[in-house]
């Protein structure tokens, strides 16, 4: 059907809400064919997209089908799974609490069991609460670090990760065969509520998930001695990190916490900032300001869905510099490996897991200790799966994962990235450096003279719509076909097609890559930097990751500039 046709269809459907329909007769011709050209696709993270009139577009009827593809493929697994039911957590966003009503709605109709939030929940204890309530998969409604316009639907398997590709597969499926999703039938809510099919939980679940927190912390004498009166600057940036952080803080004994008032308002239009994104210095803007107020010394925001972590460390003049995700990365693993073998408890199997476009600075780190680095592609999903792998097995004792996107894991009673657990980290790790007279900057320093001056970028370029989509497609297939054989003046030893399943040396040697297919290439150069290319699993983008090494900060700075330099003249 062309998007004329589909566009016609809603337009005729007389049912639709007046919000909706005021949307699509506003549309220009661009506008509806971008919103009804393509279904919202699920990616490395659910689906997500502007909310809004249209197939390509998050609004109640692509919830409730997607919701109706959930619950055919549980009613699938049987009875005992429906039992068991799906727990459904939202965030601040626009529609966030009606996205979930209407997924419950749906599920009852199927005499599905739903567990619905009473208020915002983050993303890592939806995580925690589908293990903890043993529920067969959980809806997290989110689109994370996303600008307001934007809303999403996460699913996660019974694992409380992410749904992996096979069940992701499925699920997709099984969405698609719903040919008409405004004849999806939905239970009275207030009806299943009564029959309980629908369950409010709420505090309950927050004090379980608490309980837990108390492990992420390793050294509580340190924070007793160096940590209870630093100063920490904090910012939910208007989203559910206000429900858990303060408390978690307070709890592992964190007791100057300056919190950025105006934001622990659950803003949906995020009116302090231009972006909730806290890998973004803008998004500090307030915090900073509050930390010279109270000489913070170090300055911590959540996402909208607490599942990211940004960071801010005070320098000597005063002022505050962004931590990037691959600093804040190696800052924790260092100081869970160090601490563990000071204390005696670093295991012999140690592991520790990241993204194939994360820093290999963790991968020396890690190594230094006697413990084993895994590479899996990007998505938290593929970090849970290899946790569940050790569980089962017994082979490796899981002790971190983290992706450069600002996401972080210590302890795996959540199977997702969980900024709340970052934060009492990063706070403990503070902490120890201030114990002696050093800041975070100072520590960066330190892991750069050990193990080398790392520097990474990553470009991210944004090109939406039908013609968007076409270009993504055309770049990928240049470098798949005809990618230069070297990158700022180095050339390729190693270029691996995940997509391919090839890893094939410059003299032609192929050998198998073991993961999952994606459409990523990686290209590792000769002198140990690298650069990686993919296509976002959840935004219209196009992602150019650049990784280098070098004998100080400005050698690595300017390989970055050549090999980037080279990117653009590739691609233009």
């Amino acid at each position: 059907m062309s998007y004329q046709a589909t566009y016609q269809k809603w337009l005729d459907f007389s049912q639709l809400p007046d919000y909706l329909r005021e949307d699509l007769l506003a549309m220009d011709e661009k506008t509806k064919e971008d919103a009804f050209y393509t279904p919202l696709e699920f990616g490395t993270a659910g689906m997500r997209g502007l909310i809004g009139a249209g197939i390509n577009r998050i609004n109640i009827y692509v919830v409730r089908q997607a919701t109706e593809g959930l619950a055919q493929l549980i009613e699938s697994k049987g009875e005992e799974a429906k039992k068991r039911g799906v727990v459904i957590a939202y965030d601040s966003r626009h529609f966030s609490p009606e996205f979930a009503d209407e997924s419950a709605a749906v599920l009852a109709q199927h005499g599905i069991k739903a567990y619905v939030f009473e208020s915002l929940r983050p993303t890592p204890e939806l995580s925690f609460a589908v293990r903890h309530l043993n529920t067969w998969a959980g809806i997290m409604i989110t689109a994370s670090h996303n600008p307001a316009p934007f809303n999403g639907y996460k699913v996660y398997g019974e694992d409380g990760g992410q749904m992996p590709p096979a069940d992701a597969d499925a699920l997709t499926n099984f969405i698609r065969a719903v040919d008409n999703p405004f004849a999806i039938e939905v239970a009275e809510l207030e009806s299943a509520k009564s029959n309980n099919l629908v369950e409010i939980i709420g505090e309950a679940v927050d004090v379980e998930y608490l309980k837990e927190v108390k492990s992420v912390n390793i050294n509580q004498k340190l924070i007793d001695t160096f940590g209870s009166d630093m100063k920490i600057v904090y910012t939910p940036l208007h989203g559910t990190g206000e429900m858990m952080t303060r408390r978690a803080l307070a709890q592992a004994g964190f007791n100057s916490v300056a919190v950025v008032e105006s934001q622990t308002i659950p803003d949906p239009n995020f009116s302090t900032i231009k972006s909730p994104n806290p890998e973004s210095q803008e998004a500090f803007a307030l915090a900073e300001e509050l930390g010279r107020q109270v000489d913070a010394d170090v300055l911590v925001a959540t996402d909208p869905d607490a599942d990211r972590l940004g960071v801010e460390t005070r320098q000597a003049d005063g002022s505050y510099t962004n931590l990037s995700g691959n600093q804040i990365g190696a800052l924790i693993a260092k100081y869970i490996l160090e601490a563990h073998k000071q204390a005696g408890t670093l295991p012999a199997n140690a592991a520790l897991a990241k993204s194939i476009v994360s820093t290999e600075l963790v991968t020396k780190i890690t190594e230094s200790y006697g413990a084993t680095m895994f590479n899996v592609l990007t998505g938290f999903k593929f970090i849970a799966e290899k946790i569940q792998e050790f569980e089962d097995t017994g082979n490796y004792t899981y002790m971190f994962g983290f992706e450069e996107s600002f996401g972080y894991l210590a302890k795996p009673f959540v199977r997702d990235k969980d900024a709340i657990q970052a934060v009492l980290l990063v706070a403990e790790i503070a902490a120890y450096y201030r114990s002696r007279g050093l800041t975070l900057a100072d520590g960066i320093d330190e892991i750069y003279k050990e193990y080398g001056y790392f520097s990474e970028k990553t470009i991210s370029v944004t090109l939406s719509g039908v013609d968007g989509a076409a270009e993504i497609k055309k770049i990928m297939d240049k470098f798949r076909s005809s990618a230069p054989a070297t990158f700022g003046q180095v050339a390729v030893a190693l270029t691996e097609d995940f997509q391919e399943l090839t890893s094939t040396t410059a003299d032609g040697e192929v050998t198998a890559l073991t993961t999952p297919p994606s459409n990523v290439l990686k290209y590792s150069l000769l002198d140990g930097s690298w650069l990686a290319v993919r296509p976002s699993g959840t935004e219209p983008k196009i992602k150019f990751y650049i990784a280098t090494v070098g004998n100080d900060l400005a050698e690595s700075q300017r390989k970055i500039d050549a090999i980037e330099a080279d990117i653009n003249a590739f691609i233009a």
